[in-house]
């Protein structure tokens, strides 16, 4: 694994968990729990402080965290601040809590990449921004600057009408007049079928504008699109939950060579990756799944409902199915990873 990668991975990991861990936290000491240790990481203790009733730690292994809440096994000795002795609507809140500042944090990042380096959007110009080389625009001798002005005699008065004219001719020889450098000509091209075979195409992009927005506006913009990002997701989590898509699942190998990869790239690439990273967490922490904070809501419920909790037999069985499932679940991303490398 190269420095980049490390580094990466590192700066990833510890900013998704940190902000997880954060969320039970801050709803913990709200509702007045006392959190006995705030800890990023597993297994030995590298650094550790302790202020006031809580100790703050870093551990050496840096894939998850914890928040060690009193009272939350219902075997340990309770009293008014343990997390059992609290109402089920604090103990949601604090369940809860993780996964949305997992939907908070892409807020921010994508609102921080907005705002620095501004969002590129492809004009609705006629004019051509790029060329893709072996294409049919390529060969008959279009160029990237070029300002088309009619096909087939035809005014073109924005991008979409003549993405839909070639779109709808393929086979047949087009005449694109152009304007290049203030001269016009008139240039032959014949649109192939797509990969699909449907439609017809040339080879040819539009311009990208490079448009900032102002911190109000880029708020706005970061959370829906977060929101359309996270629907987007969860409709792929359905399909490959109900076998329509096939399941490609990453683990931390997996995700550390993504992150290696784009950091390389720079901040932005590394920002914008560590927001889909957030929103894929918080949904999959969402799932009711034993063990998964969307497991732990679902036996809240219950509770809630019930007017009392699981039996703690019970609770131990569904959450050792859980566990055994995530387990199964991270040996097949791992394996799938190392697949990858090799």
């Amino acid at each position: 694994m190269s420095p980049t990668t490390l580094v990466a991975a590192i700066f990833v990991f510890g900013l998704l968990i940190f902000v997880h861990e954060l969320g039970h936290f801050v709803t913990a000491k709200l509702v007045r729990m006392r959190v006995d240790e705030f800890a990023i990481g597993f297994g030995t203790k590298l650094f550790s402080h302790r202020r006031g009733e809580t100790l703050y730690s870093l551990r050496a292994i840096p894939l998850g965290g914890f928040n060690k809440i009193a009272g939350m096994d219902p075997e340990e000795a309770q009293d008014e601040r343990s997390f059992c002795s609290k109402p089920v609507w604090a103990r949601m809140l604090v369940i809860m809590a993780g996964s949305t500042m997992n939907f908070l944090l892409p807020i921010i990042l994508f609102l921080m990449v907005f705002v620095s380096y501004g969002i590129e959007t492809p004009s609705d110009k006629t004019v051509i921004g790029s060329i893709l080389p072996d294409k049919p625009a390529a060969t008959a001798g279009l160029l990237a600057g070029d300002k088309i002005i009619t096909v087939n005699g035809v005014d073109m008065n924005n991008w979409k009408q003549f993405v839909a004219t070639v779109q709808s001719n393929a086979g047949n020889r087009l005449t694109i007049v152009v304007d290049r450098q203030g001269e016009t000509r008139a240039i032959q091209v014949t649109p192939e079928l797509d990969q699909r075979g449907t439609r017809g195409i040339i080879g040819v992009t539009p311009e990208i504008i490079l448009y900032r927005p102002g911190m109000l506006e880029g708020v706005g913009m970061a959370v829906n699109h977060t929101y359309t990002i996270g629907t987007s997701m969860l409709t792929g989590i359905g399909q490959m939950i109900t076998g329509k898509i096939a399941a490609d699942v990453s683990g931390p190998i997996g995700v550390a060579q993504m992150a290696g990869e784009m950091a390389e790239k720079g901040w932005k690439e590394l920002l914008i990756f560590t927001a889909f990273l957030s929103i894929n967490l918080g949904l999959i922490n969402l799932l009711p799944v034993p063990v998964l904070d969307g497991g732990h809501m679902v036996t809240l419920a219950i509770e809630g409902i019930r007017g009392k909790p699981l039996n703690k037999n019970s609770l131990q069985y569904v959450q050792m199915i859980g566990f055994a499932l995530l387990m199964m679940l991270f040996v097949f991303a791992t394996f799938k990873d190392i697949n990858r490398l090799f």
